[in-house]
């Protein structure tokens, strides 16, 4: 029989929960990328969203299973590469989170919610933005309960009605597709949402605030709360990528191919919500930008806490210079904030899908030997598709040519599986000595 304290675990925790995992993960890029997506992908809308929840929305969920799996910290996901290797996997996470997906928050903030309205420099959006982000991260007891209450509900609401008028007031009439590679693309353009990486760095704030307001629950109950709220979290950002992703196919037709993210999303709400459409998605942008950069903003700010012996100050001056680096950085445009973060993304992200996968499976399949060998297998493979692109395709394709899915710029994905297999046949294969006293039996 359930005690009260589960049953409150069950329903009013795992709600919260839930709540604050989506917005944690809703942020900049997953509400402009997805109907860009859509727009271009034309009648291969489905197969792009397949792709792009594949690594958008499933690989963090798993992400976030691995942490109810581990309730650790980020070093707990590669230790068993090495501590040298989880120690600098670390820093360039926390490194490219706070350099880019933080501070673009503010950029598509500045070109979608206030721009439209004032004419005011960027600078100032940055600084008031990113001053509130620092209040937030400061008072961190706070961050579940304001995410899970108040911010999220918001979200959700503004997101459904732009969706569900566009599915009930337009044709199913979609434009030929002009996508060569439609599945992978939606992979890789998954990437820009960070989400992979969200998942293993606002896990870990997660856990943390859990962990503060439920101090009698056993290891086991905050790994159901976790993983159960991971899913649910999942399960609505599928529901809102496919949702946008379909919008934005619908309306293939109604906007000049070269429109920008943010332009689209703008004329998207407009045709959809009528005139007050520009408020509408003032207020979406606003939560959703915002809750991302609080999650990242307190997420490197406790690990730098935990690497300086839980010292309050480390916290207090990491999280002052995320926000610092977010005003400076978040003054440029969205397109070009996007356009710089490729080739990192292109590094860090198989590595960040490969440590979840590892985490997720059975302790059987993930010795220490499959962890060293698939990992170092996976950097080795990945470093082809990093230098693509940072413009060094054509140097390198004769020499990588022969690698499957390098052509979708993929082509860690079959070495990574194989070495996998492999390792694990391997140990399987080894039989043990036998012993001694089994050996004397056969002549008794």
């Amino acid at each position: 029989m359930k005690t009260n304290y589960q049953q409150s675990i069950n329903k009013k925790s795992l709600t919260v929960t839930a709540f604050a995992l989506f917005s944690l993960f809703f942020g900049a890029g997953n509400l402009v990328l997805p109907p860009l997506l859509g727009f271009k992908s034309g009648d291969l809308w489905w197969l792009v969203a397949l792709g792009f929840c594949i690594s958008g929305a499933l690989v963090p969920i798993l992400g976030i299973i691995a942490h109810a799996k581990l309730q650790g910290t980020l070093f707990d996901f590669a230790k068993k590469v090495s501590p040298t290797f989880s120690v600098v996997y670390c820093y360039l996470i926390y490194a490219i989170a706070i350099a880019l997906p933080s501070p673009r928050t503010a950029s598509v903030t500045h070109e979608m919610a206030i721009q439209p309205f004032w004419d005011s420099p960027s600078f100032l959006t940055s600084l008031a933005y990113f001053l509130l982000v620092f209040l937030f991260a400061i008072n961190r007891t706070k961050v579940l309960d304001a995410l899970g209450k108040i911010l999220t509900p918001g979200i959700l609401i503004i997101l459904l009605v732009m969706i569900l008028m566009a599915v009930f007031t337009m044709d199913f009439d979609f434009a030929p597709s002009g996508m060569s590679q439609p599945f992978s693309s939606g992979i890789l353009e998954g990437y820009q949402t960070f989400d992979a990486i969200g998942a293993v760095v606002v896990g870990a704030v997660i856990i943390i605030s859990i962990n503060i307001k439920e101090k009698s629950a056993t290891f086991e109950e905050k790994r159901r709360l976790i993983g159960r709220a991971g899913l649910w979290a999942g399960v609505g950002l599928l529901l809102v990528y496919g949702g946008l992703i379909l919008t934005g196919a619908l309306f293939g037709g109604s906007f000049d191919q070269e429109i920008t993210r943010t332009a689209l999303l703008r004329g998207i709400s407009t045709k959809t919500m009528g005139p007050t459409a520009n408020l509408l998605l003032s207020i979406l942008v606003s939560l959703a930008c915002f809750t991302t950069a609080v999650g990242i903003v307190t997420g490197t700010s406790d690990f730098i806490k935990g690497r300086f012996n839980n010292s309050i100050l480390a916290y207090r001056i990491t999280a002052f210079i995320g926000c610092l680096l977010g005003i400076l950085i978040g003054q440029f445009n969205v397109g070009y904030i996007i356009d710089v973060a490729v080739p990192s993304l292109m590094f860090i992200y198989p590595i960040t899908i490969i440590l979840i996968l590892l985490n997720v499976v059975p302790d059987k399949w993930s010795s220490l030997r499959v962890f060293k060998s698939v990992v170092w297998t996976t950097v080795l493979f990945t470093v082809p598709d990093f230098l693509g692109s940072i413009g060094m395709s054509e140097t390198i394709l004769p020499y990588v040519d022969w690698i499957p899915l390098s052509q979708h710029q993929m082509g860690w994905v079959l070495p990574a599986l194989v070495v996998f297999v492999a390792c694990n046949l391997g140990k399987k294969s080894k039989k043990r000595p036998p012993d001694i006293r089994e050996t004397q039996s056969l002549f008794n």
